[in-house]
């Protein structure tokens, strides 16, 4: 298996993810706020990352990679660097100043500067997947809140607002499609821009007991308003946008955001480019993030019961948890027989209890339990379960294979 889960949880886990993340193999926690991802982790985070860049090349993305160290000069030029209390500040032996980058408007503004001349550039949609850093006073809620953690940034520049318009319309959509092929419910929530944007921001939250936002949703459309930034709307009142329902209170956890950027980032660099009638203008903006290592956490919090982790399929480390009970040379050949037909498949072969083998099955949550054992060699078949179900039922192996890619 190359990674042992453990009997109990960390001592210290405040949160479920952390809790379970821990005790399944998945991460190991360096200090608050900083994990290491363990095979079965970034396996988890590599399937995140693939559902994304599916979908932000679907809609025109390009896929850059900007680096995490930044020279204190850029942060300097947009007021970030004493503004943004978050900010990891560090200096050189040479004595010059550094910031590790908790956000890239700095960094892909100047970047775009060089290849965005006139409208016949725009738009232009870079986007990369990248760590990041925030010096937060208290990190918690396991791999949801970090000083280290993985995101998603997307940006884009438009000549107008009526373009911007038309694109976050766009990306709203796919944003929408990520969370839904992880087995998330993601609403799309008013707030404020906070030190990116003085106009309406777009946070995707996550209902959830483990989230850290408040908001006011309502149940007969998707209007969703977090009420920590937005004092206007309360429990109770009359949905703003279809005035069928009363707003419901609910706690819920950011798992992606949308920035109107304005010309904010254009014109502290001075990027513009020509209209076609020769007008030089700022250029809009808009940032687009996901935080792809938070999104691991929200998913476990979601999906979860008392015995372990419930993969959703599409983000699973493995879709089959192959169970060997004394069967090794046949367990070989129907594993290898998985393997052949394009399924990702998690072998266990240790010579220990067969009762910690199904525990230690329902702790780590691949979708598809398969066990191998003396029972079923007359008939060749396999006995199989999905994680959520309690009672196996007995397959000829073809049959599962075939069922497998029918789904």
């Amino acid at each position: 298996m190359g990674v042992k889960p453990e009997k109990m949880p960390p001592k210290d886990a405040e949160t479920v993810n952390h809790k379970l993340l821990v005790q399944a193999g998945f991460v190991r926690q360096l200090m608050a706020g900083v994990y290491t991802y363990l095979p079965f982790g970034l396996r988890v985070l590599r399937n995140i990352e693939k559902i994304i860049r599916e979908e932000m090349d679907a809609i025109g993305g390009e896929e850059i990679l900007m680096p995490m160290l930044h020279p204190a000069e850029i942060w300097k030029k947009t007021g970030g660097w004493e503004s943004i209390d978050v900010l990891f500040k560090l200096k050189s032996r040479t004595d010059r100043d550094y910031a590790l980058g908790q956000s890239q408007e700095e960094v892909v503004t100047p970047t775009m500067k060089e290849f965005i001349k006139s409208y016949r550039d725009l738009p232009k949609m870079p986007y990369h997947i990248q760590w990041k850093f925030r010096d937060e006073l208290r990190s918690k809620s396991g791999i949801m809140r970090g000083r280290e953690f993985l995101m998603k940034d997307m940006y884009s520049f438009h000549l107008d607002q009526t373009d911007f318009d038309r694109f976050y319309a766009i990306a709203k959509a796919a944003y929408l499609k990520v969370f839904s092929r992880m087995g998330l419910d993601a609403k799309v929530t008013e707030a404020s821009g906070g030190s990116f944007s003085e106009k309406i921001s777009y946070e995707f939250e996550v209902l959830t007991d483990a989230g850290e936002v408040n908001i006011l949703y309502c149940g007969s459309c998707e209007f969703c308003a977090n009420v920590d930034d937005l004092s206007q709307y309360k429990e109770g009142d009359k949905c703003p946008k279809c005035g069928e329902s009363k707003l419901k209170p609910s706690v819920a956890a950011e798992v992606g955001n949308v920035f109107d950027l304005g010309h904010k980032y254009s014109r502290a660099f001075d990027l513009k480019v020509a209209t076609s009638t020769g007008e030089s203008i700022y250029p809009v903006m808009g940032c687009y993030g996901i935080g792809v290592s938070r999104t691991m956490g929200v998913i476990v919090e979601k999906f979860h019961d008392d015995k372990g982790i419930i993969w959703p399929k599409n983000v699973a480390p493995f879709t089959v948890h192959l169970i060997d009970i004394k069967q090794g040379d046949r367990a070989q050949q129907i594993y290898q027989l998985l393997q052949d037909n394009g399924i990702e498949v998690l072998w266990d072969d240790r010579d220990i209890n067969a009762g910690i083998k199904f525990s230690d099955a329902d702790l780590i949550g691949c979708p598809w339990r398969v066990v191998v054992s003396e029972k079923n060699v007359s008939a060749n078949e396999i006995e199989v379960k999905t994680r959520q179900n309690n009672e196996p039922e007995m397959m000829k192996v073809e049959s599962f294979i075939s069922k497998l890619k029918s789904d």
